[in-house]
């Protein structure tokens, strides 16, 4: 029962890891700017 708990547990951190990774290993910059011109407006 101790094996299957601590089974258990390693998938749910690998789980939380993957799902962390792939949210927070985007682009270092952000997003990219918007080519939207009502955008570029309100910036300038």
């Amino acid at each position: 029962m101790t094996l299957l708990l601590i089974e258990a547990l390693g998938a749910g951190l690998l789980f939380v890891g993957i799902i962390w990774w792939t949210m927070f290993s985007g682009r270092p910059d952000g997003d990219p700017p918007s080519a939207d011109p009502e955008e570029k407006e309100k910036s300038s």
